[in-house]
């Protein structure tokens, strides 16, 4: 049973698996990490781009297309 026990301590097969496994935790986290940044950076973009596209005034845009017709 000694023997047993101290094979199971000295064996490293699944310290790879551990390894990765820890590696793909810490992509996935700065993964979203980096996501939620970008996505409240790209709301507030997208928010002031249409403000400003709606403050526009286009009355010009009659006379524009009365002198195409």
């Amino acid at each position: 049973m000694m023997k047993f026990i101290e094979n199971f301590r000295n064996d490293e097969d699944g310290a790879v698996t551990v390894d990765w496994v820890v590696l793909t935790a810490a992509v996935v986290g700065l993964a979203v990490a980096a996501y939620s940044t970008i996505s409240d950076g790209a709301d507030a973009l997208t928010t002031d781009t249409a403000k400003y596209l709606n403050d526009q005034d286009i009355s010009g845009f009659d006379k524009i297309q009365d002198a195409t017709e």
